[in-house]
């Protein structure tokens, strides 16, 4: 990556900024119970960023100085966004519990496992990493703006405006990495096998199976939803050996199936950035 583009990224880098939100205004315009129910999910998933964390320091990852310094920066950001919408939750009236993350279940123990083998084994490991970032991290983006569109929230809209700009950067870089990553054809041979065959929405294992459908069902139906899930695809198809794949519309079409009982939607191992060649999200 050019390192000017990887300097504007990092200078970018803060927490959210919430301190002119008007969080007193938050309980004065209704939210549906659906937006809740997705609110929370989202919440969840943004603060089980140290959990991927804890994962990646296992694998080579963290051995590419470009990937550790951006890394560094997203666990900073996404766990900002955990606490920003926990705490619109809270104005809202729905005030979220602590959940631990300390007790690994064995499957995610398996998973970590197995995923710090294959980054040793694999010198090309950070291909897929880089691609299933880049999946993760539009698919936050979108669901983000179409829960905006949906709750039509004023507080909230304001509030995921913030969010998805940091996730928009956060695409850019796993979206230039991934396209520096697949130059090599065996690479993304081997990358596009595993994300045909263990990719799952964000989420999946570590939500129940049936929160993670919710999810789909609310943010991606209808003609609006659907245009948006094959922007998510078309995306990734700019990516070397991805031209072709279906991911969300697929899932969406299939009802979500795909992520029932198993932990799919997991990494294996997990500015403007347009200038650097990332595909327009619009």
């Amino acid at each position: 990556m050019d390192a000017t583009l990887l300097e504007d990224y990092l200078s970018c880098s803060r927490a959210l900024d919430v301190s002119d939100v008007a969080w007193a205004e938050v309980p004065r315009h209704p939210l549906p119970a659906e937006a809740v129910r997705a609110l929370r999910y989202m919440q969840d998933i943004e603060t089980h960023t140290i959990v991927y964390v804890r994962s990646l320091l296992h694998t080579r990852a963290i051995d590419d100085p470009e990937v550790a310094a951006f890394l560094a920066c997203w666990f900073y950001e996404e766990s900002a966004h955990g606490r920003a919408l926990a705490r619109f939750l809270a104005a809202a009236g729905h005030p979220l519990k602590p959940r631990a993350r300390s007790k690994a279940r064995l499957g995610q123990r398996v998973e970590e496992r197995l995923t710090a083998f294959v980054a040793r084994a694999w010198p090309d490991f950070l291909a897929v990493h880089m691609v299933w970032g880049a999946i993760n991290e539009i698919t936050a983006l979108t669901a983000y703006r179409r829960l905006a569109e949906l709750a039509e929230h004023p507080v909230l809209a304001a509030l995921l405006a913030r969010v998805a700009r940091d996730e928009a950067r956060h695409f850019g870089f796993y979206f230039n990495q991934a396209e520096r990553h697949l130059v090599r054809p065996a690479a993304a041979r081997v990358a596009r096998f595993l994300v045909d065959r263990f990719w799952g929405p964000v989420g999946s294992g570590v939500q129940p199976a049936v929160e993670t459908r919710f999810l789909g069902d609310y943010l991606f139906s209808g003609a609006a939803g659907m245009a948006a899930a094959r922007r998510i695809d078309g995306a990734i198809r700019r990516l070397p050996g991805f031209a072709g794949v279906r991911l969300v519309e697929a899932w969406i079409a299939s009802g979500g199936d795909a992520s029932d009982g198993d932990d799919r939607g997991r990494s294996p191992g997990r500015g403007d950035w347009a200038a650097g060649g990332v595909p327009a999200l619009e």
